[in-house]
């Protein structure tokens, strides 16, 4: 199950890699905005990163959600805080996110081997 979050972040770190390489302003921009929003502010990093993986598994971004768990859990999220907000994404989402709430709960597995 390793291997599940190693090539995520090997295919996400070379297609990073290469938009950014394209000198586009507009897409630097949104990443720098994205960093800068997830530091901490009035919210913590943990608040702020399930915040957005409630956002991400609720517009059904299966990489959003792999991003914010495994953000979550370097900045020291509990499995249990993480259901909980993958609770109330499906509740908010409805019954379509289960899918979404099942890869999530894979990967996380993956994360703590």
């Amino acid at each position: 199950m390793a291997d599940l979050v190693a090539d995520f972040n090997d295919y996400r770190t070379k297609m990073n890699a290469k938009l950014l390489a394209d000198n586009n302003l507009i897409i630097k921009r949104i990443f720098n905005l994205d960093t800068n929003a997830y530091a901490a502010g009035a919210l913590d990093v943990k608040t702020k990163e399930l915040l957005g993986l409630v956002a991400s598994a609720v517009l059904r971004c299966d990489d959003c959600v792999k991003y914010h768990l495994e953000t979550a859990y370097k900045a020291g999220v509990s499995k249990d805080e993480v259901m909980e907000a993958l609770g109330i994404a499906t509740l908010v989402g409805g019954t379509i996110v289960v899918p979404h709430l099942r890869r999530a709960y894979e990967f996380w597995e993956a994360l703590e081997n």
